[in-house]
């Protein structure tokens, strides 16, 4: 049993019904032609689907929402979009759907022929850029796995001319997109999620800071700050990140939870298999330390130490435990927040106004 089987909510149907039931939380987009690979994204970035398994999925044929609260600061929807939509159409209220987005990701099949996936991109960019000027806009160069090396790179420089090209014409040239090569079966379709997540918190500044300094005075290589549950890493220090050093990362955790859930639970079943004791050190041999500790329930710290900095290793824990209780704060503060929010648009709510200020007048 995975450690999402504990963690995990349920993925549920669009209900457009209650304009309410977005609050707080930004909204993530997940649009694209069919067979794009959207589902299989989710599926195996939220709820540790195998690669392989999502060969089996069934083409989406309706709008699914998605809750994701694993943390104070992994807490949005996922929206996936099916790709034969057309929710351009005068019937559909796309202004309400852009109006609560904080990131649109634009998957497009690099195997396939992506000319009408990139006509389809420009609209869908420049109509949500009207609504909400604030909306990131990722695209995801999918299913990279199958090309080589120069084709991936031949691929995105040709999509990131033409994306940016449509814009220019059309007079957009100050909207921005991102974008990334990803693919289900290596690590680089989380590291992409993690980069467009991180753009969602307003708190990372504050994270990165605490990430510096802690790194700083424990001489430690490299930190990152781990979602266990999607290995979405929040935040980390200022330093370039390496994907191989990502990838032990995320192979670390995989490794730590599977043993816990194994070993973790009681006898009956009962507990959590990862907790405040969760603890894990794995010697490299490169004169290279692994070092993971529980910093809330749903976050890790991922630390790169040198072997004689590790001998240190009462100091990393007593930095570790003032950069914890710091962390901690920073929930606390984020906290009070979210519920403030709630509490104005329960208030909002009762006056009768829909989410953009408009009262309802009764006929």
């Amino acid at each position: 049993m995975s450690l999402g089987t504990f963690l995990f909510p349920e993925s549920s149907v669009l209900d457009f019904s209650d304009p309410f039931s977005t609050e707080v939380k930004p909204r993530i987009l997940l649009m694209g032609l069919r067979r794009s690979g959207k589902s299989s994204i989710q599926k195996v970035v939220f709820h540790k689907m195998s690669p392989n398994e999502t060969l089996f999925l069934e083409s989406t044929n309706k709008i699914c929402r998605e809750d994701v609260s694993n943390s104070s600061f992994v807490n949005f929807q996922i929206w996936d979009f099916p790709g034969q939509i057309d929710f351009f159409d005068p019937t559909f209220d796309y202004e309400m759907i852009f109006r609560g987005t904080g990131a649109l990701i634009f998957v497009i099949d690099s195997q396939d022929d992506y000319m009408e996936a990139l006509a389809r991109l420009h609209l869908t960019v420049t109509r949500a850029y009207k609504v909400n000027t604030d909306i990131n806009f990722e695209v995801f160069i999918h299913k990279v796995d199958g090309l080589s090396d120069d084709h991936k790179i031949e691929t995105q420089r040709d999509i990131h001319q033409r994306a940016n090209d449509d814009l220019a014409d059309a007079g957009l040239e100050k909207i921005h997109l991102s974008f990334y090569l990803t693919s289900i079966y290596d690590h680089s379709i989380f590291e992409a999620f993690s980069k467009v997540v991180q753009k969602l918190i307003p708190q990372l500044p504050t994270l990165e800071n605490l990430l510096n300094i802690f790194i700083s005075n424990s001489g430690i290589e490299k930190a990152f700050l781990f979602d266990v549950v999607s290995k979405i890493y929040i935040a980390t220090d200022s330093t370039p990140v390496d994907m191989q050093t990502y990838e032990l990362c995320c192979d670390m955790i995989d490794v730590v939870i599977d043993i816990s859930c194994i070993y973790g639970l009681k006898e009956d079943g009962a507990g959590t298999p990862y907790d405040k004791e969760s603890t894990a050190i794995i010697k490299l041999n490169n004169t290279t330390v692994l070092y993971l500790k529980e910093v809330t329930k749903f976050l890790a710290l991922v630390c790169f130490v040198r072997e004689e900095s590790f001998e240190r290793k009462g100091l990393i824990d007593y930095n570790f435990h003032c950069f914890r209780k710091a962390i901690h704060e920073v929930f606390e503060v984020r906290m009070k927040m979210v519920k403030s929010r709630k509490v104005q648009n329960r208030l909002q709510k009762k006056k009768g106004a829909t989410p953009n200020g408009t009262p309802n007048v009764l006929l």
